[in-house]
């Protein structure tokens, strides 16, 4: 199997990146301005699916002691940039994939401090209960969690698929990749910290940082190697 550096040159993908990015920015923005908003009909279904997630809570405390270990500790956004933080090392001492390196650590940052600021705009509340099962600080939209875990998987995702690897260790990732997404959005709602939407935010902002970080490596790749972009 021929298998090629993170910075080497590749068939450029950065249109398809960029549209991409462009629709989920889109799907972002009109969450963003329905939430904003208090739109009623998600308003309400966002109190009638968390109302029924923490009756549920409550009731099983075995699942819900198993959320709280995979949430503060597996699932964290601290574990994810620690888990960033040994690729960006890996890359560089490894694979000498310096550019890469520091885009990638770029990357996660931007998607955090992007994640901050919108809480900060948005300000919403999170959901109150007179029997709370965990808490957490700040405010809800969007959820830290989903995007961050959206945010690393994808960009190592990414990587993996653009470094080669062999189909038994890519299929573990997508696997891993998929189970942390969608398990770290479920137990934000089922611990009652975040409203659905909080999540769905997540892991749409998320998803359009991937787009954009993988527009950005790819357009430099094609300007630092025109001529092996143009065969």
């Amino acid at each position: 199997m021929h298998t090629r550096t993170v910075d080497s040159p590749s068939r450029p993908q950065y249109g398809t990146a960029a549209r991409s990015a462009a629709v989920l920015a889109l799907c972002s923005a009109l969450l963003l301005t329905l939430v904003s908003a208090r739109w009623s009909p998600l308003i309400s279904a966002d109190g009638d699916i968390s109302a029924t997630t923490h009756r549920w809570a409550v009731e099983e405390s075995g699942v819900t002691r198993a959320c709280r270990i995979l949430t503060d500790w597996v699932w964290d956004p601290w574990t994810m940039r620690v888990l960033c933080a040994v690729v960006v090392v890996w890359l560089v001492v490894r694979l000498a994939a310096r550019w890469t390196a520091v885009w990638l650590a770029l990357a996660v940052t931007l998607g955090t401090l992007l994640q901050q600021a919108l809480k900060a705009l948005v300000d919403r509340p999170r959901p109150v209960w007179p029997d709370p099962v965990d808490s957490a600080h700040y405010s809800a939209f969007p959820s830290g969690h989903a995007m961050t875990a959206t945010v690393v998987c994808g960009l190592l995702l990414w990587l993996l698929h653009r470094h080669g690897v062999g189909r038994a260790v890519w299929r573990t990732a997508v696997t891993v990749a998929v189970v942390s997404v969608i398990g770290v959005g479920l137990t934000r709602v089922w611990l009652g910290v975040h409203w659905p939407t909080d999540v769905v935010g997540g892991w749409l902002l998320g998803a359009m940082v991937v787009a954009l970080a993988v527009w950005t490596h790819e357009h430099r790749q094609s300007r630092t190697h025109p001529d092996t972009a143009a065969s």
